[in-house]
């Protein structure tokens, strides 16, 4: 049983498709395989694209997928000329000489091949030809909105976490290495980590105070995380860097995870530190009531 395409962020449409894939593997004692692509086409089609913004990292995806029962994942290289195979030959080529496919799921409005010219008509036509069934799953709709990683995407870029967290069915997540910072927290009475990541075309959400829960080491910790410019604190410059509640420990270059749980309020200018601290105190309560409803 195969399906295919990019499946960014993993969400309740990409679930639906991997749910289905399953059900029918399951009725004929088969395996579910899932093929997608790295890098995103974009990033080889359009590399001067420096707005491309994706949900999840390789390894996020990777993982996403195995917790929803994919037994097989392929990761087929992107690149120009495998851009440039018209939609036969994928089929051809790719699904049936290589992955000897005898059903294909797909999702609502799937397109592949050569400028994206293959659909699902293109399908229906090719499965009789190639010996292969092929089934597609309807528009996911929440509430009679589409569900896409568009979608999700525009939510988290308004820190609206909970929309993407509705939309995706898991907490949107970021992974860094811990890195040195200026230690105004610490000075203040409430440490931070400065989290930095390399991959530069996953998606930060919107500037702002967060919720979150911190996997350090397989432990998973609460905490608040400040996304943005630090503006009462000069010279800071731009950071993500999370405050772990009851939590001491050297920390610099091990990798966090942050789970993003709920956005507190916007990034603000304080007139002192002072101040800030009282916000930060503010900011703590709020987090901790929100972790523990």
């Amino acid at each position: 049983m195969v399906t295919t395409g990019t499946f960014d962020g993993v969400h309740l449409g990409h679930q639906k498709i991997i749910s289905r894939l399953t059900d029918v593997a399951a009725e004929i004692g088969g395996e579910t395989v899932l093929l997608t692509f790295y890098p995103h086409p974009r990033m080889v089609l359009f590399p001067e694209d420096n707005e491309l913004q994706l949900l999840n990292t390789q390894d996020e995806k990777m993982n996403l997928l195995e917790n929803y029962g994919v037994n097989h994942l392929i990761i087929h290289p992107f690149t120009k000329q495998f851009s440039r195979l018209s939609s036969v030959e994928f089929v051809r080529n790719i699904l049936v000489n290589q992955l000897n496919t005898k059903k294909l799921v797909i999702g609502y409005n799937h397109h592949f091949g050569r400028n994206r010219e293959g659909s699902f008509e293109h399908l229906k036509e090719y499965g009789p030809v190639y010996g292969f069934d092929v089934e597609e799953i309807s528009a996911k709709d929440i509430e009679q909105i589409e569900v896409s990683s568009t979608k999700i995407r525009n939510a988290l870029q308004t820190g609206d976490i909970q929309t993407a967290t509705k939309y995706t069915g898991h907490y949107y997540s970021i992974t860094g290495v811990v890195v040195g910072g200026k230690k105004t927290g610490r000075e203040i009475g409430y440490p931070t980590a400065n989290i930095s990541m390399d991959e530069k075309y996953k998606l930060i959400p919107a500037d702002g105070v967060y919720v979150v829960k911190v996997k350090h080491k397989g432990v998973l910790y609460g905490g608040m995380l400040n996304i943005g410019n630090n503006p009462t604190i000069k010279g800071k410059g731009r950071s993500m860097e999370v405050n772990i509640f009851d939590f001491d420990k050297e920390i610099y270059q091990d990798e966090l995870t942050v789970y993003f749980i709920e956005r507190l309020r916007n990034e603000e200018k304080f007139a002192g530190l002072e101040q800030l601290k009282k916000q930060l105190a503010i900011d703590k309560e709020n987090s901790i009531k929100c972790l523990t409803s």
